[in-house]
């Protein structure tokens, strides 16, 4: 599976997560540097955490207008997976590609800490190596990560089956609890809590390696569907 890496200045875990794919798991991937009008031969594109522009005006405001951008909406229009984390969530609910908005902490303090999630659904490409109700223990580092949205929105997100990952304990005062969160054709999804950071056994978890193992799987499926 052919994945791309979104580079905006301020990012500060594409490394990370270029890790995890290409020397964990052994997948090609590249990076996408903001400017380029066109993603290139790839299968998913990932939006990491950071900084994007210096989180001026409101998180993830500035990166949604660069031409990279551009290309992942038509991306993501056309059916291509897109992963959001962090900060990548923030830009992809500011791209209007996912619903709400993420905004300072409840607590107006920067959270880095384990968290423990639940898996809410794993029918998605994102979820589906999980158990229904699985419990993961996965690092958040955020200053902005309070999910809010219009009521009408939360509870179509419930009716849809498009909250794929709540908090077991709430850290930011997200609505519902909410830490990951899918559109409504399933093939993009923003989260928080960073699964990059707990991919390997010397970080203290593994169970963020699902989120990405999950990918591969559902890879595999539709190649062996055609």
């Amino acid at each position: 599976m052919r994945f791309g890496i979104l580079q905006f200045p301020g990012s500060n875990c594409d490394q990370d997560a270029y890790h995890v794919l290409a020397n964990v798991l052994g997948q090609p991937t590249r990076y996408i540097w903001h400017k380029e009008a066109t993603l290139g031969d790839v299968d998913c594109v990932i939006l990491p955490g950071g900084f994007s522009y210096g989180d001026y005006l409101r998180t993830g405001a500035i990166a949604r207008f660069s031409p990279a951008m551009r290309a992942v909406q038509a991306f993501a229009e056309a059916g291509g997976l897109v992963l959001g984390i962090c900060n990548g969530f923030q830009i992809l609910c500011e791209a209007h590609l996912l619903p709400g908005a993420l905004i300072r902490n409840r607590g107006l303090k920067f959270v880095c800490d384990w968290v423990t999630l639940r898996v809410d659904s794993n029918n998605s490409p994102f979820t589906n190596a999980c158990r229904q109700g699985q419990l993961l223990r996965i690092p958040v580092a955020h200053g902005e990560g309070c999910y809010v949205a219009e009521p009408d929105v939360l509870e179509r997100l419930r009716r849809e089956d498009r909250v794929l990952l709540r908090y077991v304990d709430n850290p930011n005062g997200s609505l519902d609890d909410i830490a990951g969160i899918c559109n409504e054709a399933r093939n993009v999804f923003g989260l928080m809590p960073h699964p990059e950071r707990a991919s390997e056994t010397i970080l203290g978890s593994t169970d963020g390696r699902l989120i990405f193992e999950s990918l591969l799987g559902w890879a595999a499926n539709v190649a062996r569907v055609r």
